[in-house]
């Protein structure tokens, strides 16, 4: 039975939307066959895992921080249904907010 690729690029962009542990497994799933529909979700993924912990960090900051980080956490919720519903269609579309430059930061994965 052959693979298709597309289907195969489709299904590693849903898991890496999966936890952290989705995203480690897409990224080793796609390091030979470097599917483009793929790594665009791996780079929208790691670029939301990243703000995520940077929300980690500002929540510290007593008031501020922790509203900063509480509007954070409802936006990269958002960001993290549209990303799975954009792989989930077989849909390249960058994140709300920060997807075109997270496709900037991360464009050498």
């Amino acid at each position: 039975m052959t693979s298709n690729p597309e289907v195969e690029g489709k299904q590693i962009g849903v898991i890496a939307y999966l936890t952290v542990i989705g995203l480690i497994a897409a990224f080793i799933m796609n390091m030979e066959k470097k599917y483009p529909f793929a790594q665009f979700h791996i780079r929208q993924m790691l670029g939301l895992f990243v703000t995520g912990l940077a929300l980690g960090f500002v929540s510290w900051v007593p008031f501020i921080g922790w509203l900063l980080a509480l509007v954070g956490f409802f936006a990269a919720i958002y960001m993290w249904i549209m990303g799975l519903m954009s792989a989930v269609n077989g849909e390249m579309k960058p994140l709300p907010f920060l997807g075109d430059k997270y496709e900037e930061w991360f464009q050498n994965l």
